[in-house]
């Protein structure tokens, strides 16, 4: 059972409330207890309890907690990677094999099979959630299926462009299982925040690793190079998507304890310290870009308007403005001192109102160029997002005027939480029902 579950069960009863709190702070669970606690009064804030209960732990101050005892299941991890990578390896081959005469079948499919054998790592350490993960698991792999046996039956026209799309879609898809894995359909904003804020240490964690494998690859190359040896070729492929497929897993097991909630992951030292620190530094820097950038537009207005590259730059703009945004966002606002935390919040303010600014203009150019050429299948995809995003963003402004200082961290957190669900929605949407649009 859940804390929120548990939580629930007491919410009318002091004593087993009590008791709860105190076995979580004897288990190291405290971060759990108040995840499932601020998610049951988000849901029956009518409850003097649980009302009272929310006010002792987002006023009071915070009680120690032991850092998290982590052993990393890596007798696990590294046979799923070694698994990931050769199912990859096995997929490829010198001359291909290309989807449809377009694009490699690794290309395309690499995500979800990587997804597979992080769900089983993520399950099987956690010990728990094994028919969710089973489910979740097959659903991923008939949406791969799915991709596979309706793409033939488009025209050529259409054809190449949702192959294209899928191959960044598929990835969002793997991304919402391992979500859903962890978090459940039912969980609080805390955990889906914190589960945002691991995602995206992962994936800086898998591009070190790359980097790293990069510069491996290449000193092994050059070695063998130099002696005149010829690697063969299935060999070289082994070496170059063989070591790519090692990185998911390694990543998800490097970063994330499946043992503990998302809220209950360390965000304190190590990795996560640093990031969160690198994100509130480039945050001014962006600001200042942004100035620049809004400065300009009046020189070079139609510009988006008339040029599709320009266009895909405001896009790839909007999407790095949410990723810092929501890494630059503290997990807890005691961890900064007040006079940091205000500079931190007019930051992210003033980036979010001209991150709007910007998105609002890029859509204009969108819808003009789609009454100009009609709609086409990137034109609708980039539309959806570009919607979804403003719509978080002045979500974001609003809400952090209306709540105000003392609640700016939590406002923060379930902006971006609630915005999870419409970027599930979407993704899923552009999957299935493009092929059916478009045909």
């Amino acid at each position: 059972m859940t804390y929120l579950e548990k939580v629930r069960a007491s919410s009318a009863d002091p004593q087993a409330l009590e008791k709860l709190y105190q076995a979580a702070r004897e288990q190291a669970q405290l971060a759990e207890f108040r995840a499932g606690l601020l998610a049951s009064y988000e849901d029956s804030p009518e409850n003097v309890l649980l009302a009272a209960w929310y006010f002792r732990l987002q006023q009071g101050a915070p009680e120690a907690e032991s850092a998290p005892k982590r052993a990393t299941n890596w007798k696990l991890a590294i046979p799923m990677s070694i698994l990931t990578g050769l199912t990859l390896w096995l997929i490829t081959t010198e001359d291909g094999p290309m989807f449809l005469d377009h694009l490699p079948y690794f290309v395309l499919f690499w995500s979800p099979i990587a997804a597979l054998f992080s769900v089983v790592f993520l399950a099987r350490t956690a010990k728990k959630n094994y028919t969710r993960a089973a489910a979740l698991t097959a659903a991923l792999l008939l949406s791969g299926l799915y991709v596979f046996l309706i793409s033939p039956g488009l025209t050529e026209k259409f054809q190449t462009r949702y192959l294209d799309l899928m191959a960044i879609h598929l990835p969002l898809l793997a991304w919402i299982t391992l979500g859903i894995t962890v978090l459940g359909l039912k969980s609080s904003f805390e955990d889906r925040f914190a589960f945002l804020i691991k995602s995206i240490e992962t994936m800086i964690t898998a591009g070190l690793y790359l980097i790293f494998g990069m510069v491996l690859g290449g000193i092994t190359f050059g070695m063998f190079a130099a002696l005149n040896v010829d690697i063969p070729e299935a060999v070289m492929r082994l070496i170059l998507i063989g070591g790519f497929g090692l990185l998911p897993t390694l990543s998800v097991a490097t970063i994330f304890d499946p043992v503990r909630s998302p809220a209950g992951q360390d965000f304190t030292q190590g990795l996560s310290k640093f990031i969160a620190t690198m994100m509130r530094i480039l945050l001014p820097l962006l600001l200042v870009v942004l100035v620049v950038y809004v400065f300009l537009i009046p020189f070079n207005f139609m510009e988006p308007f008339n040029q599709r590259d320009v266009l895909i730059v405001y896009n790839a703009l909007l999407f790095a403005i949410m990723g810092l945004l929501m890494g630059a966002t503290p997990i807890r606002a005691d961890e900064l001192e007040p006079s940091m935390q205000r500079w931190l919040r007019n930051g992210i303010l003033a980036v979010a109102i001209l991150g709007t600014l910007i998105s609002i203009y890029a859509l204009a150019a969108i819808v003009y160029r789609t009454f100009d050429g009609g709609m086409t299948i990137n034109r609708l995809a980039v539309i959806g997002w570009n919607t979804i995003n403003i719509g978080i963003l002045i979500t974001l402004i609003v809400k952090q005027f209306k709540d105000g200082q003392e609640r700016w961290v939590e406002s923060l957190q379930k902006v971006f939480s609630l915005g999870t669900n419409f970027y599930v929605a979407w993704g899923v949407f552009l999957v299935v029902a493009i092929p059916l649009l478009f045909r």
